[in-house]
């Protein structure tokens, strides 16, 4: 394994897991938090569409986090509705709706070697009959609309639910100092990103950097493009696991030179 530090930018409570699993394959990883999720200021709307979840077709989570947000705020006693379905994009999503209890014959996801994104879900859920069905869409204060838009498009009622929101966390001293040695050795870091959002709090952080010498992961087209458009001297898709990330530290050129 290359010494090359990994910097893993997702929120703190799901960073923590991947740097854990990350050391454990020989990885120097640290956690630098560039996205904070919190729950909703009202609770109010998720419990009330707990209490109308008979009445959906499906339910859509958008990450991880949604599930969380979603699911501590289950009232005691309520099972997950034995006729409705849950929508995941990656392995992470459908992790945390089995581990909430969702069963795995409920949740439709995309299949493996397909794009993680709503673009192959939709291409499973286009078949069903979604004329006059309700169709609920669990997310954060914002989010991408395009996958609410095919449902409505295809006869479903649609609603979106904001279950957490996002912040712009300040980096706490020992993070600062993560920040600065990559800053003053960025060829000796490589950047994993799951957030277009955590490259834009990046460049916050860093007015002026110039990032030419480093390497980032990103873990969707989009976001490897936002960290082209950062100015990041070598970026990589890869899928969201850990082993998919190891391999991709392991193949990576050991420096980077300026045209």
């Amino acid at each position: 394994m290359k010494s090359r530090r990994l910097l893993v930018t997702r929120p703190l409570a799901q960073g923590r897991g991947w740097v854990d699993s990350l050391r454990a394959a020989g990885v120097d990883a640290q956690l630098l938090p560039l996205i904070g999720i919190l729950p909703p200021e009202d609770a109010r709307p998720t419990v009330d569409a707990w209490r109308r979840l008979d009445g959906f077709a499906l339910a859509m989570f958008v990450s991880a986090n949604a599930v969380h947000h979603f699911f501590a705020l289950r009232p005691p006693g309520r099972p997950w509705p034995a006729r409705l379905r849950a929508g995941s994009t990656g392995p992470g999503t459908t992790a945390a709706l089995v581990q909430a209890g969702v069963p795995s014959a409920c949740i439709v996801a995309p299949h493996p070697g397909e794009s993680l994104d709503t673009e192959s879900l939709w291409g499973h859920l286009r078949v069903w009959p979604w004329q006059g069905t309700r169709a609920l869409v669990v997310r954060g204060e914002s989010g991408r609309d395009w996958l609410a838009d095919r449902l409505q498009e295809a006869g479903a009622s649609v609603e979106a639910l904001a279950a957490y929101r996002r912040v712009a966390p300040e980096p706490e001293p020992h993070e600062r100092t993560i920040l600065a040695a990559a800053l003053d050795d960025p060829a000796a870091h490589c950047w994993l990103f799951s957030s277009s959002e955590s490259i834009a709090r990046l460049r916050e952080l860093t007015p002026g950097a110039q990032w030419s010498l480093s390497f980032a992961l990103a873990t969707h087209a989009r976001i490897a493009q936002a960290a082209v458009e950062a100015g990041f001297g070598a970026v990589h898709l890869v899928e969201p696991r850990v082993e998919a990330v190891v391999d991709a530290l392991e193949r990576l050129p050991s420096t980077l030179h300026l045209p």
